[in-house]
């Protein structure tokens, strides 16, 4: 078409055109703004009122936010791998160990996601497969009207009787009984105790009695924990105690005297899943200090990005116990049958 033929209108088209591509040169600006993230139930408070909002003034993205615990994320991820509706997923370690090898979840690139480049040592996992957005600790949540408990055998005391709640073994964070069971009942150092599981079954039938509930869904424990009518938990985490006595709730976390765990908590891409520019961008988000500073104080984690501060009074991560999470992603099925016949 000769230059001459070209209309006033026809100009103006392409010149709008022209402008929109200048303006919005993302892909991730330019895309549907809406996302579908699987994770953590407990979660659900502070990435609603705290996260997403952030994500949606940086990359004007709308989260759909499905929480529970891993293991179920993981079952959807399983029953959706032909059509996956999530686009990001939220889990613990030892699940997103099933995950990657099941290939749900797609090696993160460092080109499409800096901040991967910009985490603590040992966050990055099978070469991108997975990276630790914040690191909770794991110890005994109590009611402060019940005291602090200062060793994870007050858990046995019979003041506490029919007053201990446990996470089952399904959440991730109902490994640590198990491990300090096996412990408490060998005396052998935590390294050595979390591959004498039939020693932490046996402890852990004599805790039975003193039980009044055992739980998978977390905020619901922490209800009965608030309300006095638990005394303690055990194998609870930073991120959902904290949070409560941050709100006011009579509870706290005690890190006993055998020590405290390392709670790693991790974000992946899923393998097909839709919106891949956009998962880039808010996986990124999720490993930047922007949003890690936001989790620190209103989930009280410790951060992994190196250039997020470690808030005044958070656990150094090099003095928390992290256990053989590949052994523990393939012992648990076994487990999880163990404990439904021997505890349940």
């Amino acid at each position: 078409m000769p230059v001459t033929s070209l209309s006033r209108r026809t100009l103006l088209k392409a010149s709008a055109a022209l402008a929109g591509t200048v303006a919005m040169p993302s892909i991730v600006r330019a895309a549907p703004k809406e996302i579908v993230i699987g994770g953590p139930a407990g979660a659900a408070k502070y990435f609603n009122e705290s996260v997403f909002p952030l994500l949606k003034q940086k990359l004007g993205v709308t989260v759909l936010y499905e929480g529970t615990n891993s293991l179920t994320n993981l079952q959807k991820m399983q029953a959706d791998k032909a059509a996956p509706k999530f686009s990001v997923v939220i889990m613990d370690d030892p699940v997103m160990i099933r995950a990657a090898a099941e290939g749900l979840i797609v090696p993160m690139q460092a080109s499409a996601i800096p901040n991967l480049g910009k985490l603590v040592p040992g966050a990055v996992h099978l070469d991108g497969m997975w990276a630790n957005y914040q690191l909770p600790w794991a110890g005994i949540a109590y009611n402060t009207k019940s005291g602090a408990p200062t060793s994870w055998a007050d858990m046995w005391a019979p003041s506490h009787k029919g007053k201990v709640i446990v996470p089952s073994i399904q959440n991730t964070e109902g490994f640590w009984n198990l491990l300090i069971a096996a412990h408490l009942e060998t005396g052998k150092p935590l390294a050595e105790a979390q591959y004498d599981i039939d020693a932490g079954f046996r402890k852990l039938k004599s805790l039975v009695p003193s039980l009044l509930n055992v739980y998978t869904n977390a905020p619901q424990a922490m209800n009965l924990l608030e309300q006095g009518e638990a005394d303690m938990i055990g194998g609870q985490f930073s991120a959902y105690t904290l949070t409560r006595k941050m709100d006011g709730a009579p509870v706290d976390l005690a890190i006993p005297k055998e020590g405290g765990f390392a709670m790693p908590s991790g974000i992946a891409k899923i393998t097909g899943g839709p919106a891949s520019d956009l998962a880039d961008a808010v996986i990124d988000a999720f490993l930047g200090p922007d949003v890690q500073q936001v989790l620190a104080t209103k989930a009280v984690v410790t951060p992994t990005n190196l250039t997020t501060p470690r808030p005044a009074g958070y656990p150094d991560p090099a003095t928390l116990f992290a256990p053989d999470w590949g052994f523990v992603a393939k012992e648990r099925g076994k487990w999880a049958e163990r404990w439904t016949t021997e505890l349940l």
